[in-house]
């Protein structure tokens, strides 16, 4: 059993329990290239909010990891592919804001969302739903965002490259094939150069960018890599959550 994971949780010992902060890991449901698995999103946010979340449970802060969402917002090009699960951002809404009223009735007011899909982008509905529920702390982090990924990495990758096939190697080993299976994730750029340096955003047609469906090189990943990069930002993780659970909404800011 496990005090801090609610799939682990029992009754018991929730309600002899009080919990400060809430995390909701998200990812999505997707192809990533030849060896990795449809899963890969959802077990590394799961994965590493676990593994942040035991590291600041241990140092006494009070957070529970719920449930990890499997559904992202998919680019054109991926939708059509099979089984690739596209979530309207509406519909991520409807789940946030029904996930919020829910911890907000029971007296839970910080929520932190650990996004691990370059597709989802929760910031306009945070600021949307926090009219709402402005009683408490909404945040999020892009996991894969926090640390300096080129210190770890020789080619980080975009999807399913060095970085994604070096973490499951360390975190799943038994899911990853063997990497000469993979494809080289190379990837098509825009013909207009405002594009690709993101002057100008439009989503990546996807079946128009890979033949594999992943961007960026895995053949250079291994487990060292990975295992060194999850040491590194769960512990950066747990950090934050330690901070956050142990400061109350109303102290959040320091004068100047």
């Amino acid at each position: 059993m496990t005090q801090f994971i609610l799939n682990e949780a029992n009754w018991k010992t929730v309600k002899n329990s009080r919990y400060e902060l809430a995390i909701l890991p998200w990812g999505a449901t997707e192809p990533h290239n030849y060896h990795l698995p449809y899963g890969t999103d959802y077990y590394q946010s799961k994965t590493i909010s676990e593994l942040a979340a035991e590291k600041a449970w241990e140092r006494g802060a009070k957070v529970m990891v719920l449930p990890t969402i499997p559904l992202g917002v998919q680019n054109p090009g991926q939708i059509e592919l099979p089984f690739c699960l596209h979530t309207r951002p509406s519909t991520q809404k409807m789940i946030l804001e029904d996930i919020l009223t829910s911890l907000n009735i029971q007296g839970i007011n910080k929520l932190l969302i650990i996004n691990g899909h370059g597709g989802n982008d929760f910031k306009a509905m945070i600021r949307e739903l926090i009219p709402q529920f402005s009683s408490m702390f909404i945040g999020v982090t892009d996991w894969y965002k926090i640390l300096e990924n080129e210190k770890y990495f020789d080619e980080v990758g975009d999807h399913a490259g060095e970085m994604e096939t070096s973490i499951m190697q360390h975190l799943f080993p038994d899911m990853v094939l063997p990497l000469e299976e993979a494809g080289d994730g190379k990837a098509n750029k825009f013909s207009i150069e405002a594009l690709n340096n993101r002057e100008v955003w439009t989503p990546r047609n996807w079946n128009r960018v890979s033949e594999d469906t992943g961007i960026g090189n895995p053949k250079k990943a291994n487990q060292e890599k990975g295992k060194k990069f999850v040491e590194d930002v769960t512990a950066k993780l747990a950090k934050f959550m330690i901070e956050i659970s142990k400061t109350k909404i109303e102290e959040l800011y320091t004068s100047s």
